[in-house]
């Protein structure tokens, strides 16, 4: 190969990311190099440029392609939400729902193994100090040994009579610690499995972490105060505020969480080294980065970067692309962060270099993401799609330039789910907050209805008429006249589960799932009850079918993948598509806009 100066690194690079970033894509199809990786790559990629002919013809990208590789450069999609995970030399521990715990590769993502002796969820996960050995909790009252080179369970510590919430074990290796929902912290012999001490406190355990580097010294959390203690079962300091710890790697700092406080104290004076604001919301949990640089802190579904390094911390990156609350995180590098999070997903995050520059640093710390999409809707017959944002502005964008036309501020916020149509000129936009649905005819600039809904929808829509919203809330599907705010129908799920979303077309509508899960009514019959839906949902020409909670369409008769979303691109906050164009929006406030005719057989 005979390249310019500089264009070997960047055809490196630009492969790298490629690859990380479409992994589970092109392993699964590697047909889908061009059928959606390659037109999802960033616009200066040298991809887009050696293959800018060959892409037109098959996927356009009319909105949303990034002009540079994103900052998250890797999500894996489970089949359940995580609950933890835990990282050591390249390997990632995923605790999930079912009791599974999945070790993926930390560099390529790809799953290596699932141990699966558990029997109810994973909820905490510890490599061992030198990463032969895993130790779990469960929901099942105990706690486990595994060898990661065999992947079976070494020893079995029974004794708890509530969930393990969290484990911990020595810097020595000879003893676990396990803190419960029973209100103890169980000391257990690792050579013998017994229990030789048992810390009783006052409320559930959530968390108990051992010192890295002093395997006498154990430090727990309870009742929102971090408690310290020795392996005898003394308390070694007072107590005071906190709900998440994390030690350093050299164990001389430990950062602790509180509310939205986060403070770094020195291990043995307990002196406080720093101490800041460190999230827009709680924080749910901490650590270090392998240099004690950097703290991250998880908030909701956001993750904060900063670096402690000076007395002034200032935040240096902030990660948002989750769509539901983080559970977990870990440094894999000083430049690389993983999350966890019970959207199903694990992201892996690339971490800025440190900058001398203060324009630099107060351009990162300060800049925002635009509001997230909360809702997207596509009406091809129009030219259109429509979003509505966390903002309460809703947005009508051409599809075929992906030019914003008109925008209309309702008075939406802080909800929950929402959706929006444009029936006859008339736009129609409703909102939950709680267990309260709104309607706000834009047009009239006013509320409309206000209607008591029977729990909190995981779902609203509105009918591809304009005459009904829609809502799917825990095991049924309720239906309400937009005119009036009656009822008009209620229908009970079978065997349902959460994290359902409802596909409309028009009075018919279906409830669906991960996994192509579906049960489908029609609720057209004025003054009858909703007649069941045997066929599949969102059929698109002849045998294609649009699966839109994996984001991809594929072909019934030969079950293969048309076309996936992958990469930055796989986890929309809302998603349509109707065989001509797709679109999707996303947390970050980002909106895609494909034509994807040319795709299609």
């Amino acid at each position: 190969m005979i390249c310019q100066a500089g264009v070997t690194s960047k055809w490196t690079n630009d492969s790298q990311r490629f690859l990380l970033e479409h992994f589970d894509t092109i392993h699964n199809s590697p047909s889908h190099i061009y059928h959606s990786a390659l037109p999802l790559s960033p616009s200066s990629s040298w991809l887009q440029e050696c293959y800018s002919a060959e892409l037109s013809l098959i996927v356009k990208v009319v909105k949303g392609l990034p002009a540079e590789w994103g900052i998250c450069f890797r999500t894996v999609l489970l089949e359940s939400y995580t609950e933890t995970l835990s990282y050591h030399n390249n390997r990632i521990a995923v605790g999930s729902k079912p009791g599974d715990i999945i070790i993926l590769n930390a560099i390529t993502g790809g799953q290596i193994a699932v141990l699966s002796e558990h029997t109810d969820e994973v909820g905490c996960l510890t490599f061992s100090p030198d990463g032969t050995s895993l130790v779990s909790g469960s929901n099942d009252c105990t706690a486990k040994l595994w060898d990661i080179q065999t992947g079976g369970v070494v020893k079995t510590f029974f004794g708890h009579t509530s969930w393990v919430l969290s484990v911990s074990i020595s810097a020595d290796c000879t003893i676990i610690a396990s803190g419960s929902g029973d209100n103890t912290i169980c000391l257990w012999n690792i050579q013998t499995g017994e229990c030789q001490c048992v810390i009783r406190q006052q409320n559930i355990v959530r968390h108990v972490r051992f010192s890295p580097t002093n395997p006498q010294h154990l430090i727990s959390i309870c009742s929102d105060e971090l408690w310290q203690w020795n392996t005898n079962g003394h308390q070694i300091k007072p107590p005071f505020d906190g709900s998440y710890v994390a030690f350093s790697s050299d164990g001389t700092q430990f950062v602790s969480c509180y509310g939205t406080v986060v403070t770094v104290q020195n291990s043995d004076s307990g002196a406080i080294v720093a101490k800041f604001r460190g999230t827009n919301s709680y924080a749910q949990c901490c650590c270090f980065s392998p240099d004690s640089r950097l703290v991250a802190i998880a908030g909701v579904n956001t993750a904060y970067i900063w670096d402690i390094t000076s007395s002034d911390p200032h935040l240096v990156e902030t990660f948002t692309g989750h769509t539901r609350d983080i559970t977990s995180l870990a440094f894999s590098s000083p430049t690389t962060l993983i999350s966890a999070s019970e959207d199903r997903s694990v992201k892996f995050w690339k971490i800025a270099a440190p900058s001398t520059d203060l324009a630099i640093i107060g351009a990162r710390s300060t800049s925002l993401t635009s509001a997230s999409i909360k809702s997207i809707t596509l009406q091809t017959e129009d030219g259109i799609t429509i979003t509505s944002d966390s903002d309460g502005m809703v947005k009508t964008w051409d599809i075929s330039t992906g030019i914003c036309k008109t925008s209309f501020q309702t008075p939406a916020k802080q909800f929950y789910r929402s959706d929006v149509q444009l029936i006859s000129g008339r736009l129609i936009f409703v909102w939950n907050s709680e267990e309260n649905i709104y309607i706000w005819d834009t047009e009239k600039g006013e509320f409309a209805l206000e209607i008591d809904a029977p729990g909190f929808p995981e779902d609203l829509r509105i009918s591809g008429d304009g005459s009904r919203v829609f809502a799917l809330h825990a095991y049924s599907i309720y239906a309400w006249s937009i005119r009036t705010g009656e009822t008009v129908g209620a229908v009970a799920i079978k065997y349902p589960k959460l994290g359902g979303s409802l596909v409309m077309d028009g009075s018919k509508v279906w409830a669906y799932w991960p996994q192509s899960k579906y049960q489908g009514w029609d609720f057209g019959i004025p003054g009858s009850s909703p007649i069941p839906l045997s066929n599949m949902p969102t059929l698109l020409n002849g045998n294609m079918v649009w699966d839109p909670s994996l984001a991809r369409i594929k072909n019934t008769v030969t079950g293969e993948v048309i076309f996936q979303l992958s990469g930055r691109f796989a986890e929309p906050v809302d998603i349509q598509c109707d065989g001509s164009y797709l679109v999707a929006g996303y947390e970050s406030g980002e909106i895609l806009i494909l034509d994807i005719k040319h795709a299609l057989p």
